[in-house]
């Protein structure tokens, strides 16, 4: 018995952890557009889309990456549910800003509900716009990782370079991979 509300207590303590998230990394509006400004104008329009979650698909999300050819790209994918992914989204947060005027940042937000995905991105804003998955359609052009979170890395010419599968446990690991994979 004594076993059996010791493993309550514990699920209970782990639920309400995972519940309350990290702490927002994202730099005020005003530090993000100031380090934004003078973006070329295919990342500026990645930038005018900042937090906003995007329908269309993967003819959609095939379309921005054509358009972002000539820079490297850097595509999260996450979802609300994902404690991992709520975990390193603050390293996203602001190295899409540092490095917002070099290197595109694109976020797929796969087997989620958008109602739930839209507050989460309130909570946590990015400079970028995600594109809804719903049913990994878009998860599967990166090689089908079904890791949550995955991140891949696209060169300047939109070739994959590499994916990531798991969670970044430090802003210095994603940034030595965009580093490595993408020259950014």
């Amino acid at each position: 018995m004594k076993r059996c509300i010791a493993a309550a207590i514990a699920c209970v303590a782990l639920v309400s952890g995972c519940s309350s998230g990290p702490k927002s990394a994202a730099p005020s509006a005003a530090v993000t557009k100031q380090e934004l400004a003078g973006s070329p104008a295919a990342l500026s329009s990645l930038h005018a889309q900042a937090g906003q979650l995007l329908n269309g698909g993967t003819s959609a999300f095939k379309a921005r990456l054509a358009s972002l050819k000539g820079h490297a790209v850097v595509v999260n994918k996450w979802a609300s549910w994902c404690g991992p992914c709520r975990a390193e989204f603050p390293l996203f947060q602001k190295l899409s800003v540092q490095l917002g005027r070099r290197v595109g940042f694109i976020g797929v937000n796969s087997n989620d509900n958008a109602d739930d995905a839209r507050r989460f991105l309130k909570r946590y804003p990015v400079a970028y716009p995600s594109y809804e998955d719903g049913d990994s359609k878009i998860a599967e052009l990166f090689n089908g990782i079904a890791t949550f979170p995955a991140t891949a890395f696209y060169d300047a010419s939109g070739k994959l370079q590499y994916m990531h599968q798991g969670q970044y446990p430090s802003e210095q690991k994603l940034r030595t991979d965009i580093r490595r994979y993408i020259n950014g």
